[in-house]
């Protein structure tokens, strides 16, 4: 998937312009790379376009994950998109069912596999094949 239909994609599931659906896959990304392993970090960015990749910041010698559960995960986004909860949440599945879409099935199983099960609600509505955001 290339740059371009990966923000048009968030911007359909979220409704909104395609500038505020690259805020909120940056910050969706941003916050992933702190709570993944920099190995996964690294076999994610290498299957998306690149002005993504520069967002994941991939570093080999940063092995170590910020261990954060879902409801920081998404404050976190939700202070850097200036987004509410619920918001914060919508975008966050918006952008996993783009990843999804973007990634190998492998890979992304081997991203929501380093998730806790707090994560699921977020997860899971993805992992189906064609998911929508629920409204």
């Amino acid at each position: 998937m290339n740059y371009d239909t990966f923000v048009d994609q968030v911007a359909q599931r979220t409704r909104t312009s395609s500038e505020r659906a690259v805020e909120l896959t940056r910050a969706t990304l941003e916050t992933l790379s702190e709570r993944l392993t920099g190995g996964e970090v690294l076999d994610l960015a290498a299957q998306l376009p690149k002005p993504l990749q520069l967002v994941l910041k991939p570093s080999p010698g940063t092995e170590a994950a910020d261990r954060f559960g879902a409801a920081e995960f998404v404050a976190r986004v939700g202070q850097r998109a200036r987004l509410d909860e619920n918001g914060a949440r919508d975008a966050v599945r918006a952008v996993f069912t783009t990843l999804r879409e973007a990634v190998s099935g492998g890979e992304f199983d081997d991203l929501v596999v380093q998730m806790p099960r707090d994560y699921r609600e977020m997860v899971e509505p993805v992992l189906a094949p064609g998911a929508t955001l629920r409204r």
